[in-house]
């Protein structure tokens, strides 16, 4: 029997809500994920930039964070309705809300806080919702990032297995982060640093853009080798995974710091910044000797970063997940769906050697929809393997969203 489930997650770019249904059947001990559709939904209004505004360094409060927690579970739970609308019933919406701040201390993480209350999406859509997915691998001392691990693990195994090498997934969001999928299914994953974070800001900044758009500023900009070496000084990139990081360290006074005392064109900057990423995800991949890097999320579409980026893999295969049958940009609002079906099923959704916990954790916090809450019966036969299959659904019409 197939089960639809409804993913939802914004990045830290803050970018809007991705969102992505998927289908999903269980065949003994692989999973078969079949994308329907999925689409970005835009916050409304001053949303965007009010959570933007709310992040490190800002001094938030109480009062503050309540109206941007609520203000955003409505825009998820519209975002979600918005899904059924257009691609019909859903059994489970799973929502990794929006992070605001993941706190990491002497290497730890302590805490982390996701905004996007999940009763105002049951409440609209009458549906359960799983959500609050990174706490608990964090109270069984994980990082509670990258879970990305979970999906990259069981989709790249076969691929690590047919090459004998092992096989990279990257996610260039906001932050960047690999998971490495060895032969035998052994996984680490981590987060490399800086992705679109510091361009981001850079653009907004210099230009009022929301992003270097092609990365058409930084292709006339040069290099600047003291501002590189300042930046490649953070000792982030020292420490050995696990770990994870996010927009708390790498943030506009991290970029004050940086350049304090240097005049810089906005060409050179964003040109230093993009060979920042650039390297510091090039370095990690190399260090893992993968001969096949499968890329995803927004950086994806920035062909300077992506050139920079393929002249740092040692000549190892770049290729991007739509590829593999994954869409680039919502690789992790299905993420975020399987999530949830794992946990909907009593499944361990995190995966120790990647996030640090002390051993397999269920996910999450399930608020129940409009009538009782009834679980299937928990999975006595585990998950090994996930096939992607041909996009569309098994039992409705015409599915897929506008791009």
């Amino acid at each position: 029997m197939a089960e639809r489930v409804v993913g939802l997650i914004s990045g830290t770019s803050v970018d809007g809500i991705d969102v992505a249904v998927a289908e999903f059947r269980a065949h003994g001990d692989e999973l078969e994920l079949r994308p329907v559709g999925e689409f970005e939904h835009p916050y409304p209004g001053r949303l965007r930039e009010e959570l933007l505004e709310a992040l490190p360094p800002a001094a938030v409060g109480a009062g503050r964070l309540t109206k941007l927690d609520t203000e955003a579970g409505q825009a998820f739970a519209e975002a979600a309705q918005r899904a059924i609308d257009r691609f019909g019933p859903a059994d489970l919406i799973s929502s990794l809300g929006q992070t605001v701040f993941h706190w990491v201390e002497d290497g730890r993480a302590r805490g982390t806080l996701q905004l996007g209350r999940p009763a105002w999406i049951a409440e609209r859509t009458g549906l359960p919702v799983i959500a609050d997915l990174r706490s608990r691998d964090v109270a069984a001392g994980g990082q509670g990032a990258p879970l990305a691990a979970v999906l990259d693990r069981l989709w790249l195994r076969d691929l690590a297995e047919s090459t004998a090498e092992p096989a990279i997934a990257l996610n260039i969001g906001g932050i960047a982060n690999i998971t490495v999928v060895e032969p035998g299914g052994h996984t680490i994953a981590y987060d490399t640093g800086p992705g679109n974070a510091l361009l981001d800001l850079a653009a907004q900044r210099l230009t009022g853009a929301r992003s270097d758009l092609d990365g058409a500023l930084a292709a006339r900009g040069q290099v600047r080798d003291e501002l590189l070496r300042r930046l490649l000084a953070e000792p982030y990139y020292q420490a050995k995974p696990p770990k994870s990081t996010g927009r708390e360290l790498f943030d506009a006074d991290y970029l004050g710091s940086a350049t304090q005392g240097m005049e810089i064109s906005p060409e050179d900057l964003l040109a230093t910044l993009t060979e920042l990423t650039a390297r510091t995800i090039g370095e990690a991949c190399r260090r893992h000797r993968a001969r096949t890097v499968v890329a995803s999320g927004g950086g994806v579409e920035n062909p300077v970063l992506l050139r920079k980026l393929t002249a740092r893999l040692d000549g190892a295969r770049l290729v991007v997940s739509d590829e593999l049958g994954l869409p680039r940009g919502a690789k992790e609002a299905y993420l975020t769906a399987l999530l949830g079906w794992l946990t909907w099923h009593g499944v361990a959704a995190d995966v120790p050697s990647a996030t640090g916990a002390r051993g397999p954790r269920l996910l999450g916090s399930i608020t129940p929809g409009a009538g009782p809450l009834t679980l299937p019966p928990p999975r006595t036969q585990g998950i090994t393997r996930l096939r992607v299959a041909g996009k569309g659904p098994w039992t409705v019409g015409e599915t897929d969203a506008p791009r």
